[in-house]
């Protein structure tokens, strides 16, 4: 055997080698492919879970990121926020802050 000469070359070995290599190869491709649905099935499961309001609008903006990338973000972000208590706490909030200064402005008098 020379330096040259390539091990397994015309072999059943090497026959073995190219079919296990093409069976890795078809294996990887597919797992990346469900790897990549369920990630972006995710926005529409988290809102079928929670019984979100935004279902029908979660869905849309799923199958649109497909084509645009950054819509998709948008459904993750409408699917995992809970509006209405962020609405509560924002209107608590004001409403907390404003009767505050009411209140600060009557004792300055």
């Amino acid at each position: 055997m020379s330096l040259l000469s390539m091990p397994f070359v015309e072999t059943s070995a090497d026959t073995g080698l190219h079919i296990a290599a093409f069976v890795v190869m078809v294996a990887t491709i597919v797992l990346a492919a469900i790897g990549f649905w369920k990630i972006h099935e995710l926005p529409m499961d988290k809102a079928h879970k929670s019984e979100h309001r935004q279902l029908g609008l979660i869905t849309v903006l799923t199958w649109i990121g497909f084509i645009w990338h950054w819509v998709w973000v948008i459904a993750v972000i409408i699917a995992f926020t809970d509006f209405e208590s962020a609405v509560r706490k924002i209107r608590d909030i004001w409403h907390t802050s404003s009767v505050e200064s009411t209140q600060q402005l009557e004792e300055s008098k």
